[in-house]
C-alpha cells in the first residue's frame, strides 16, 4: 500500500512539473532570454514578432537553395574571350521569378504609372514615357518587322511573352515598383493599411516601402485614414501614459517583404545550372553545360525525343525550323513556360531572351578577393536627413537624362531622398571605404598604372590616352535652356580603345537571335544599361532571410 501511495505521489509530482514546464515554455518566446524582461509588453516596450516561422515565397517566384558551385566556363572556348574563367563560388539562398517578366506583367506597371502620373499632365509626362519599352528595337534596315513593332508589347496574343525593349535602368525601376506593390498588399492583408488603398493613390499620395519604414506618417501623403484603418487602431496598444503605440508595422513585424531586385550574375548562373542534387562528380566540378542534364540541346526522353529544349537560332536563316515541323516551336520569342523547367523550377534559363543581371561588366571575376555572394556594382547610399533629424521626402519628381537622350524618373514624390555614404560611414572601416565600388580592384587608381582622375584630351597625348584602362566613348547630351531641344554631342574620337565602362551591365543566357554557343549559363556579355534590344529581357530576384534551407531540419546537437 505504501508503494502504491508513493507511486501516486511521484506521478502527481511529475504531472505538476510537466504542467509548469509547458507553461514556462509556451511563454518563453515572449521573454528576453538575456534579461527576463517581456518583449511585447503593454507599456510601450520593444515590439517584435516572436511567432515568425518562415519567409513567405514572393508572388511569381520559386525558392533556390544556395550552395557552392563552379562559376565560369569549363567547356570549349572558341571565342577565346577568357572572361569567364572557372572559379568556385558560394551563393546564399534566394528566390527568383520562375519565368521572365512578361508583356502583361509590364503593362500592369505601365497602367499604374498612367493612372497615378497622367502623361497628359506635363508635370508627369516623362514618368510614363520614360518607362515605356522601346518598340522600335524590332526594326531592321533590311527586314520587315513592323508587325512586332506595332503588336508585340500590347496585343493579347503576346501577353505571356517576355517583355523586350527594356533597358537595365527600366528593369531596376520596375523591380522597385514591384517591391512597393507587394509590400502594400501585405500590409493591407495584415490590417495595417486600408483595403484597396492602391486605387486611391495619386501623384501626391502613394505608398513607398522605405518611406513607410522610416516615416510611416508621410505615406500616402499623410492620409491617416489609409495609414491607420479601423482594424489597425483596434489592435494598437496603449502605454502607461495613454499614448497609442504599435500602430505601424515595423521591419521587426516580419510583414514587410524583402525587396525585389535584379539577380546578381553569380545568382543567375547558379540558378540556371539547376544543381539541386550534386550526385555527379562532373556536375560538382562544373561540368554541367546546360540548365538540363546532358550535353545536347535535344530531348532524349521517349515522350519528346528529338525536341529542342530551348529557343535559339539553329543556323544561318533558321530561327525555328521547317514549317509544319518546327525545331523549337518559335521564330522570335516564345511564350514563357513553353519549355520544361530546370530542377529549380525555373523556365527559359537558356534561350528565348537573354537577361539583364545586376552586375557591372568586367572581363574578370575577382574571386581572389571574394568568393561569397560575388557581385560587382555596389554603390552605397543612405537616407538624406533634415535639420530636425527626420528623413527628407522627395516632393518633386527627379529626372535623369540618359546618354541616348531618353528622360527617366529617378525619384518620385513620396520616396526618401538618398545620398552617397560619406566619411561618417567609411572612416576607419576595413570592409569598404567609399560609396561607389564599381571600379574596385579593376580600373581604379589602386589597380591601374595609368589612371587619371580627370581625363582631358587636350592635356594628354595619344599614347597616354590609349593606355588608360576602359577608355570608352564619352557621349555628351544637354538641353538648350531657351528652346528646350536636346543637344547631342557624339564622341567621334578615334582613340577610344574599349566599350567597357561603369554603365556596361552583364547579360546572361542566349536568346532567340543567338546560336547555341550562347545558351551555356556560363557565357557572359555586356550591353549599355540605358539601351535596349529585341533579345534582352529580365526577371527579378528576392533575397532569402533566415535559414539556408526551407526544409525544417532539426538542430544539430
Amino acid at each position: 500500500m505504501r508503494y502504491v501511495m508513493n507511486f501516486r505521489l511521484l506521478a502527481a509530482s511529475a504531472l505538476i512539473f510537466t504542467a509548469f514546464s509547458c507553461k514556462r515554455s509556451s511563454n518563453s518566446s515572449n521573454v528576453d532570454s538575456a534579461t527576463g524582461w517581456a518583449i511585447n509588453d503593454k507599456q510601450g516596450g520593444f515590439q517584435y514578432n516572436t511567432s515568425f516561422k518562415e519567409q513567405e515565397t514572393p508572388p511569381g517566384t520559386v525558392f533556390v537553395e544556395g550552395g557552392t558551385f563552379t562559376m565560369g566556363k569549363v567547356q570549349d572556348d572558341p571565342m577565346h574571350d577568357w572572361n569567364n574563367s572557372p572559379s568556385q563560388q558560394h551563393v546564399q539562398s534566394f528566390y527568383m521569378d520562375e519565368s521572365e517578366v512578361t508583356n502583361l506583367n509590364y503593362l500592369m506597371y505601365l497602367g499604374y504609372l498612367k493612372s497615378v502620373y497622367p502623361p497628359s499632365d506635363p508635370t508627369y509626362s516623362n514618368i510614363y514615357t520614360g518607362a515605356l519599352p522601346d518598340t522600335l528595337v524590332w526594326r531592321n534596315r533590311l527586314g520587315y518587322n513592323e508587325m512586332m513593332t506595332d503588336n508585340y508589347l500590347r496585343h493579347p496574343a503576346y501577353a505571356n511573352y517576355p517583355v523586350v525593349g527594356v533597358s537595365w535602368i527600366q528593369a531596376v525601376e520596375y523591380a522597385s515598383w514591384r517591391t512597393d506593390r507587394v509590400a502594400e498588399m501585405s500590409l493591407q492583408e495584415s490590417g495595417y493599411l486600408e483595403r484597396d488603398s492602391q486605387y486611391k493613390a495619386d501623384a501626391e499620395s502613394t505608398f513607398n516601402t522605405d518611406t513607410y519604414i522610416n516615416a510611416p506618417t508621410q505615406t500616402y501623403g499623410g492620409n491617416n485614414s489609409i495609414i491607420n484603418p479601423v482594424r489597425s487602431r483596434k489592435r494598437a496598444q496603449v502605454n502607461a501614459l495613454g499614448d497609442t503605440i504599435n500602430v505601424y508595422a515595423k521591419r521587426e513585424s516580419g510583414l514587410i517583404p524583402v525587396k525585389f531586385r535584379l539577380p546578381t550574375e553569380a545568382e543567375w548562373e547558379y540558378a540556371a545550372l539547376g544543381m539541386t542534387e550534386l550526385r555527379s562528380y562532373n556536375i560538382y566540378r562544373g561540368r554541367k553545360k546546360y540548365p538540363w542534364d546532358g550535353q545536347y540541346t535535344r530531348s532524349g526522353k521517349r515522350s519528346g525525343r528529338g525536341d529542342q529544349l530551348a529557343n535559339f537560332k539553329q543556323s544561318d536563316g533558321d530561327y525555328g525550323g521547317i514549317a509544319g515541323w518546327s525545331d523549337d516551336g518559335a521564330d522570335i520569342t516564345q511564350e514563357v513556360k513553353f519549355y520544361a523547367p530546370n530542377d529549380h523550377g525555373l523556365y527559359d534559363m537558356a534561350g528565348n531572351v537573354a537577361e539583364w543581371v545586376a552586375d557591372v561588366y568586367r572581363p574578370i571575376v575577382d574571386d581572389e578577393f571574394n568568393d561569397f555572394n560575388y557581385f560587382r556594382g555596389n554603390t552605397y547610399y543612405k537616407n538624406a536627413i533634415n535639420d530636425d533629424g527626420t528623413v527628407k521626402i522627395v516632393v518633386e519628381t527627379v529626372y535623369d537624362t540618359l546618354s541616348n537622350g531618353k528622360i527617366v524618373a529617378r525619384n518620385l514624390p513620396g520616396e526618401i531622398k538618398k545620398i552617397p555614404v560619406d566619411e561618417n560611414e567609411t572612416y576607419l572601416r576595413t570592409n569598404f571605404d567609399r560609396s561607389d565600388n564599381r571600379n574596385f580592384r579593376d580600373g581604379d587608381q589602386k589597380s591601374s598604372r595609368y589612371y587619371r582622375d580627370n581625363f582631358d584630351d587636350d592635356e594628354l597625348g595619344n599614347r597616354d590616352e590609349t593606355r588608360k584602362m576602359y577608355n570608352s566613348p564619352k557621349h555628351k547630351i544637354d538641353r538648350d535652356s531657351a528652346s528646350g531641344k536636346m543637344i547631342k554631342d557624339y564622341d567621334k574620337s578615334a582613340r577610344r580603345t574599349s566599350l567597357i565602362n561603369d554603365e556596361a551591365r552583364v547579360i546572361k543566357g542566349g536568346s532567340w537571335r543567338d546560336r547555341v554557343y550562347w545558351i551555356d549559363p556560363a557565357q557572359r556579355r555586356f550591353f549599355p544599361e540605358d539601351m535596349a534590344t529585341d533579345y534582352i529581357g529580365f526577371r527579378c530576384a528576392v533575397s532569402r532571410v533566415g535559414s539556408k534551407s526551407k526544409s525544417n531540419k532539426k538542430k544539430r546537437n
